[in-house]
């Protein structure tokens, strides 16, 4: 019991060492993967050779699915170079399987020592984060060392031996036993190597053997598959056409089993050298046979998992993949986007405003008021999602992004909420008290409007870019709106002086709407301070000059 329960915990050590690798290398070079894996994929050996390198970088094909997947998901990427990728990745962890088998064994404590000094002294820097994927490293070679230690007295067993030896050569059989190992272990990887230890301790054959390893590469694409069920459709389609092509593999080795086994048996190789290297070549001929059918296999996937079209027609969100809170790089990233789609729809609100002011739109018709319903989904789904991350692994550099992100959606938020009450104003104006605005006075709002447009969308671009020169503008943009605003403000009062009519009987929400569009001027105008309150103080307190001194 005692034997099985050490094999066990290596087998755990093993999964947690590659996790560690995993999430520290995204989160060192999170943002140049997604940028290997999301550009410039549209020729086929570029995405393979992409696929191979980075699952040798983290250490997992299961990883490198789990990335791919998020980005066809998020649209960053079709689903054809996804598919190339993946092919990619099963050929990168069948030579990871192949190195890890060296003898390594000096290398697990001075990576464990080197990694823990860096990782504790300098945590929250790259080097701590590098410091942290040695860690993980030493945990795989030591793993592996203790999976070879731990399975060597369970394979002397006569139950295990008789276990064993019901495993008689049938393929189907023996994939299916591979496939429980790897979804078992979570890694194929694991299972290949518990794989060539029994056949190098002989308790299995052969024949066994590499229907054991061609099972567990079936049970990573199930485990990828599964771990995909919670992302939408296009995510699922890429995990399905990976899994297909490992089932298409196991076809298609069915009529040479048996010749290509006793053929390996001629070979003067030790049994752990045939598996492995079996694993390699296997994975390379299927994958390099396969990479002239992504298009068709396309095809398939969309067929098999189609689109399904949102009934309720409310928005959703697209980018916020709940994989990638691991890495805050990704995560927000991700969470950036989304709040652009918060912009988009707060600037289409704001198109609105100027044509109920205008007369083209009469009433507030139910496009905005869904449009300030997506606004309030969008922001919960942001505001829930950035609450899921870790705060404690962030950088300080990732610490204010955060915080960035939280402050304009939440402005954003304000910003849909007060357009709204402008808009119910202007209705109850023109239709309870049949009331209009005069032609200056209309020309006046709408000028106002239309330098608010602009300060919006100035400001959404210093959000993404994080551009001094650009929120310096947005700076002096703001100040400039602050004195147009109060050359409206008296503009009108002389009006009120001159008694105009409709002046007379508008002012109150003349006025109001002026005050509305100051309140909005200042929320879109907030992420310039955020940009600049640690790169130029001048700026910051260039825009503390009285207001007065910009008034006519």
């Amino acid at each position: 019991m005692l034997t099985l329960l050490n094999l066990l915990s290596a087998v755990a050590l093993l999964i947690w060492g590659t996790h560690i690798v995993r999430t520290g290398i995204l989160r060192v070079y999170g943002s140049n993967l997604r940028r290997l894996l999301s550009q410039n994929m549209s020729k086929r050996p570029l995405a393979f050779i992409a696929g191979i390198l980075v699952t040798a970088v983290v250490q997992s094909s299961n990883a490198t699915a789990m990335l791919t997947t998020s980005f066809v998901g998020q649209g960053l990427m079709t689903l054809t170079p996804a598919l190339v990728i993946m092919l990619g990745a099963d050929v990168g962890t069948a030579l990871m399987s192949r190195v890890l088998t060296f003898d390594l064994s000096w290398l697990s404590p001075l990576l464990i020592f080197l990694g823990v000094i860096f990782f504790l002294s300098r945590k929250q820097t790259r080097v701590g984060q590098m410091g942290r994927v040695g860690i993980g490293l030493g945990l795989i070679v030591l793993a592996l060392q203790l999976i070879v230690e731990a399975a060597a007295p369970i394979t002397h067993a006569q139950g295990v031996k008789v276990l064993f030896a019901s495993l008689t050569g049938d393929i189907l059989l023996d994939a299916l036993v591979g496939a429980l190992f790897a979804m078992i272990s979570y890694s194929s990887l694991a299972a290949v190597l518990l794989t060539a230890t029994l056949a190098e301790a002989g308790v299995i054959s052969l024949p066994v053997a590499i229907g054991l390893v061609i099972g567990a590469n079936i049970g990573s694409g199930m485990l990828a598959f599964l771990s995909t069920s919670m992302q939408n459709t296009a995510g699922r389609q890429v995990a399905l056409g990976s899994l297909l092509y490992k089932l298409i593999g196991l076809m298609l080795i069915v009529p040479v089993l048996d010749p290509l086994a006793r053929w390996m048996d001629t070979l003067a190789y030790d049994p752990t050298s045939l598996v492995i290297g079996f694993h390699l070549l296997y994975n390379t001929v299927r994958c390099l046979l396969m990479l002239g059918t992504v298009g068709p296999m396309s095809k398939l996937c969309i067929w098999l998992l189609p689109e399904r079209e949102d009934i309720n027609g409310g928005a959703k969100p697209r980018h916020l993949d709940l994989t990638a809170l691991d890495t805050p790089s990704l995560a927000l990233a991700n969470a950036v986007r989304e709040t652009l789609r918060i912009g988009d729809l707060v600037d289409s609100m704001l198109g609105a405003l100027l044509n109920v002011l205008r007369g083209s739109q009469t009433a507030v018709n139910q496009a905005v008021r869904t449009q300030g319903e997506d606004v309030e989904v969008l922001y919960s789904a942001v505001k829930l999602y950035l609450a899921q991350m870790p705060r404690e692994d962030l950088s300080e550099q990732d610490s204010r992004r955060w915080a960035e992100i939280i402050e304009l959606a939440i402005n954003l938020k304000l910003a849909s909420d007060l357009i709204e009450r402008m808009l119910r104003k202007i209705q109850q104006q023109k239709t309870a008290q049949r009331r209009e605005f005069s032609d200056i006075g209309l020309e006046e709002l709408a000028t106002l409007h239309s330098q608010l447009m602009a300060n919006l969308r100035l400001g959404l671009s210093v959000f993404l870019s994080g551009d001094p020169e650009s929120a310096r503008q947005l700076l002096r943009e703001k100040r400039r709106f602050r004195a147009q605003e109060r050359r409206l403000a008296h503009a009108h009062v002389s009006r009120l002086q001159r008694k105009v009519v409709q002046s007379i009987e508008t002012s109150s929400l003349h006025l109001e709407l002026i005050a509305d569009m100051k309140r909005l001027n200042s929320l879109f105008c907030g992420s310039a301070y955020v940009v600049l309150e640690t790169l130029d103080t001048g700026a910051l307190e260039a825009d503390a000059v009285p207001d007065n001194a910009h008034s006519p």
